[in-house]
């Protein structure tokens, strides 16, 4: 019998997919898993998608139409303040597919990357897939979910550390990361010789007055930098499969080589609204931020009020939330609210080690649905056992 390769079958087994199929086949159950928005594509997205529908049936080339491109750069330049070329840009299926290009073109076997646990889940196996031997850096609840710098340091292996790997605004924490964590974060890039690799997908997403900053934007940091972007969050267009990467000369080129090999392009189709989306600016995004910031302001003083401490994420569109009073272990809490609340929400276990005890509730969902679950959740928690 042929077998199945050890790598794959060495796969982390996430219950996310379980439990948003089970959400899917029984409507009755309200789910607060989602890690997309809620919103659809803008108007603007859907009209330019007919008129050009009948024009997008080639290739595009491995690193990006060049007209997108420039639209990037200009963005890059103003919102983000990173000054790069359009050869520095590689377009991509989704800011996934760019991640894991990088790591294909930045790690060898056993050759260490850090990342943030609890983090998204999609990071630990894009690693592993490589061999490559990632380590965490545990994040704690008291502080924020923030990186510390000196936990960092402990964990770099001068021979074998090649990665530094950073998510902010952060999955599943809500963490916004400060200039200060930062300019601290690039200067042990710089003494170690690192790369930084920053996932910024809901780098639009942020309320109150915080800020996000991309460290690629920093003194020093243009050699070392590898930043990630998507038009999944920020332009709710997560079917679209589009995002791109924007790396030092050197690896760039890597990575648009390396592109051959998996998905040849990003569609067509997809870069010629991404630059209809570039083009609009910030108004639909802005109005999808004012919605997420008052299911916010509910749901998370509410989920505190019942008992699952919950801190006010700063960005992104999760509450993180410790379900330690009820359970310990956030997998049997999840399938309980299913079974008894019709609620479905994603184990914090699934965000790696230091995620248990705790449980993602999205607010990508209706307000009104948010209200009823929270309803559930209260009736479940009183008779929780």
């Amino acid at each position: 019998m042929v077998e199945i390769s050890e790598r794959e079958e060495e796969l982390p087994d996430v219950e996310i997919g379980k439990l948003l199929e089970i959400a899917v086949e029984h409507p009755e159950i309200i789910s607060l898993g989602p890690g997309e928005p809620d919103f659809p594509a803008a108007k603007e997205i859907v009209e330019h998608t007919k008129k050009i529908a009948g024009k997008v049936n080639h290739y595009s080339p491995p690193g990006g139409r060049i007209e997108f491109k420039k639209e990037i750069v200009k963005k890059l330049k103003k919102e983000n303040k990173i000054d790069v070329t359009e050869s520095q840009i590689v377009v991509t299926c989704g800011s996934q597919e760019a991640l894991l290009l990088a790591t294909a073109c930045t790690l060898d076997v056993s050759e260490q990357i850090l990342l943030p646990n609890p983090g998204y889940m999609g990071f630990l196996p894009t690693f592993e897939l490589f061999n490559a031997n990632p380590k965490f850096i545990e994040l704690k609840e008291e502080t924020g979910y923030s990186i510390n710098p000196d936990d960092v340091k402990k964990q770099i292996n001068k021979k074998k550390t090649k990665v530094l790997l950073i998510n902010s605004p952060a999955n599943p924490t809500g963490n916004v990361l400060s200039r200060n964590i930062l300019e601290e974060l690039a200067d042990i890039a710089i003494e170690n010789d690192l790369y930084i690799f920053s996932d910024e997908a809901y780098e639009k997403i942020i309320y109150d007055d915080t800020k996000h900053i991309s460290i690629a934007s920093l003194n020093g940091m243009s050699q070392y930098a590898v930043t990630f972007h998507t038009f999944s969050k920020t332009a709710a267009m997560c079917g679209y499969r589009l995002g791109y990467v924007a790396a030092p000369h050197k690896l760039a080129d890597a990575i648009k080589n390396t592109h051959i090999y998996s998905t040849v392009c990003a569609p067509t189709i997809s870069q010629l609204l991404g630059i209809k989306a570039l083009q609009m600016g910030n108004k639909y995004v802005n109005k999808m931020v004012k919605e997420y910031d008052r299911r916010r302001r509910m749901l998370i003083p509410k989920l505190n009020d019942l008992g699952i401490t919950t801190p006010m994420p700063k960005g992104a569109f999760y509450g993180f939330g410790n379900i330690t009073a009820f359970e310990k272990n956030s997998k049997k809490f999840c399938l309980n609210m299913i079974k008894k609340a019709k609620v479905a929400a994603v184990p914090g276990i699934d965000f790696g080690p230091a995620g248990e005890g705790h449980v993602r509730f999205s607010f990508a969902t209706d307000y009104k649905l948010i209200e009823k679950a929270l309803d559930r959740i209260e009736g479940f928690l009183h008779k929780y056992k």
